[in-house]
């Protein structure tokens, strides 16, 4: 089956280091917080794809759920919230943990990708909300079912990945993202056991290490380096 073209987007310290919170300067993190979006606008995309947590820091506000009693059984199969949506942004909630105060997020209708463990109540609440859902395994999210079901159920025919690590190390290691698009900060950061760019998790049995082909370099303003790569040569 198809699947989106798969574009992984993200910014980093020189040192590969992903969290803005840790470089303990406003000035900084103000500095280099438009370069993302910017440089994000210049792909043509239908989706952008984040892991729980960073949806939860970044765009849900923390809102929590609001869980009623499901009426009835729910089977576990993919739920439509917006058939007319044309861009949408993909949350990957394994546990059906996020909560949102509407069905979209910047624009852009919200598709949730779950594991069949989510309860009911879960499910209804997404289904009062009009958010969509896919599921992709059963206790753990295989991402080539969750792609393939994002671009047969939607019309999304190139995704962007934007983290966090281990979601970018998950796609990764299952061989899964066509390219690299890199903005590289002039930051050291050196925080011990904070998220890098990719990070495949414990759970996970690790592949071999993936060689990247250089597709273009621009030193941008601040001394900001906008890195490309393909994952395959051309």
């Amino acid at each position: 089956m198809k699947r989106p073209h798969v574009i992984c987007h993200m910014m980093s310290s020189v040192d590969g280091k992903i969290l803005s919170a840790n470089w303990k300067n406003q000035e900084l993190t103000d500095t280099f917080a438009g370069y993302f979006e910017q440089y994000h606008e210049t792909f043509t995309s239908q989706a952008w794809m984040c892991g729980r947590v960073t949806m939860e820091r970044d765009f849900s506000g923390g809102v929590q759920p609001d869980l009623q009693p499901a009426p009835q059984p729910i089977a576990r199969e993919a739920f439509i919230g917006d058939a007319n949506a044309t861009s949408f942004a993909v949350a990957v909630d394994a546990h059906g943990r996020l909560g949102w105060d509407a069905n979209t997020t910047g624009g852009d209708h919200i598709v949730e990708v779950l594991t069949e463990q989510v309860s009911d109540d879960y499910l209804y609440y997404l289904q009062r909300q009009r958010i969509s859902y896919l599921f992709a395994g059963a206790e753990e999210i295989d991402f080539n079912a969750a792609l393939e079901q994002l671009a047969a159920l939607f019309p999304i025919k190139t995704l962007m990945l934007e983290g966090g690590g281990h979601l970018n190390g998950s796609l990764l290691n299952a061989g899964l993202i066509d390219e690299l698009s890199l903005l590289l900060l002039p930051i050291a950061d050196g925080t011990l056991q904070s998220p890098t760019t990719f990070e495949v998790s414990d759970y996970l049995r690790k592949g071999p290490a993936t060689r990247l082909y250089l597709s273009a370099v621009q030193q941008l303003d601040n001394d900001v380096v906008w890195l490309k790569y393909n994952f395959k040569a051309a």
